[in-house]
C-alpha cells in the first residue's frame, strides 16, 4: 500500500504509517492510550507508537508499564498522522501487538530515547532479550 508523504513525515515514517494501516487490518494494533495501557498490562504490546504532539500526561499513563515490560517506544510526527494511518481523526498512542509488525516498524522508525526514559534496553523486545539470554 502506497501512501502520500504528508507534511512533517519522512519517507520512512510514511512507509511505517502505511504498514501500521496493514497491522490495523490484521487486528495487530490497539488504538488509544487506554487500550494501549490495558494491553501493556496484559503483556500483549510489542511496540508503542507515540505522536510527538501528544501531551506528557498521555505518556505518563503508560510510562511505568513500558519500562517494566521493556517495550520499545517510537515517535511519529503528529496525532493526526497516527490517527489517519488507522482511519481515525487523531490518536496520541497506538500499541502494536504482533511481533512481526513491531519488528518491521522498529526498522523504519528511528529511536527517540528522551521521551521513553532514555533506556536503550527498552528499544529491544522481550523476545530479543530472551533470545540473547539463551531462553
Amino acid at each position: 500500500m502506497r501512501r502520500e508523504v504528508a507534511r512533517g513525515e519522512s519517507p520512512r515514517e510514511s512507509e511505517a504509517l502505511g504498514l501500521l494501516g496493514l497491522a490495523r487490518r490484521a487486528g495487530a494494533v490497539v488504538p488509544g492510550v487506554d487500550a494501549t495501557r490495558r494491553s501493556l498490562g496484559a503483556g500483549e504490546v510489542r511496540l508503542v507508537l507515540l505522536a510527538r504532539d501528544a501531551s506528557e500526561n498521555q505518556f505518563k499513563k503508560v510510562r511505568s508499564l513500558i519500562r517494566s515490560r521493556g517495550v520499545p517506544v517510537r515517535m511519529v510526527s503528529a496525532r493526526a498522522a497516527l490517527g489517519r494511518a488507522l482511519g481515525r481523526s487523531t490518536l496520541s498512542m497506538v500499541g502494536v501487538t504482533a511481533t512481526s509488525f513491531a519488528a518491521q516498524l522498529l526498522e523504519r522508525l528511528p529511536a527517540n530515547p528522551s521521551r521513553a526514559g532514555g533506556s536503550t534496553e527498552g528499544d529491544r523486545s522481550q523476545d530479543e532479550r530472551s533470545a540473547d539470554a539463551g531462553h
